[in-house]
């Protein structure tokens, strides 16, 4: 079940990926286009098998799992800075990009980095599991460092959450209101992943359910936005022209 959850997030992120292409080569919205294309990094580094093999090429010491930390904060910084200032979300921006944002974001960073230097991390293993049962030690510092890459993650969404419902309720188009409430889900998933220590080991895939309900979610609302920007420049277009005729 999982292994098919996580193949399917990622050709679902590779084909909104693609169909952004010939936008992206005129220019339009290239920052959607890298969202949706660092989102699909992520989800390869996540899977066992991609995993292995880039942290095998970037010498087998789980360096790919540092990455893929980062590549997160990327996605979640930037679609953080997309989607508040599509919402005219400015509390959202001032927390997200202001000072407190930053402090964040370099703090949360710093930590990650030192747990992860701190462990013996030879062997590639996807999740750093065969790290983790290493001894109690490295148990521990694995728990630390998974909690910290979800801590900035968690921050931006929290912060993004009350904008995205406000939308959701709003007098806006269809597929904007739906691709809000998307987002809003979204959001709300990222926040749940701070409970993970909490959650019994038996129970453990409800963390893959809900780290790919949170991109699944990410993905399709900003998808269906950026579908009604096309479907509302369509309907203005044949305006435009019988005004001008």
């Amino acid at each position: 079940m999982i292994e098919t959850l996580q193949w399917t997030t990622l050709a679902v992120c590779a084909l909104v990926s693609a169909a952004r292409i010939p936008s992206t080569l005129r220019g339009e919205n290239r920052s959607l286009f890298g969202i949706f294309a660092s989102m699909t990094l992520a989800i390869l580094l996540s899977i066992k098998g991609p995993y292995l093999v880039i942290d095998q090429a970037l010498g087998g010491i789980n360096l790919a799992n540092l990455l893929l930390r980062f590549v997160i904060f990327g996605v979640i910084f930037f679609m953080g800075i997309r989607i508040s200032r599509g919402f005219s979300a400015d509390s959202a921006h001032r927390h997200i990009t202001g000072k407190t944002g930053m402090l964040v974001l370099l703090f949360v960073s710093v930590v990650m980095v030192a747990l992860f230097f701190s462990m013996d991390t030879a062997g590639s293993s996807a999740g750093l599991q065969a790290i983790s049962a290493k001894d109690a030690r490295h148990f521990a510092l694995v728990e630390y460092y998974g909690a910290a890459g979800r801590a900035y993650p968690a921050y931006v969404a929290l912060a993004l959450v009350p904008a995205l419902v406000r939308a959701a309720q709003e007098r806006l188009p269809v597929l904007v209101r739906i691709g809000a409430a998307l987002l809003a889900l979204g959001g709300v998933a990222v926040a749940l992943t701070l409970l993970f220590p909490v959650i019994p080991p038996e129970l453990g895939q409800i963390e893959f359910v809900i780290n790919y309900t949170a991109i699944l979610c990410f993905v399709i609302g900003l998808a269906l936005i950026w579908a009604a920007r096309v479907v509302n420049r369509r309907g203005a277009a044949p305006q435009k022209t019988s005004t001008e005729t």
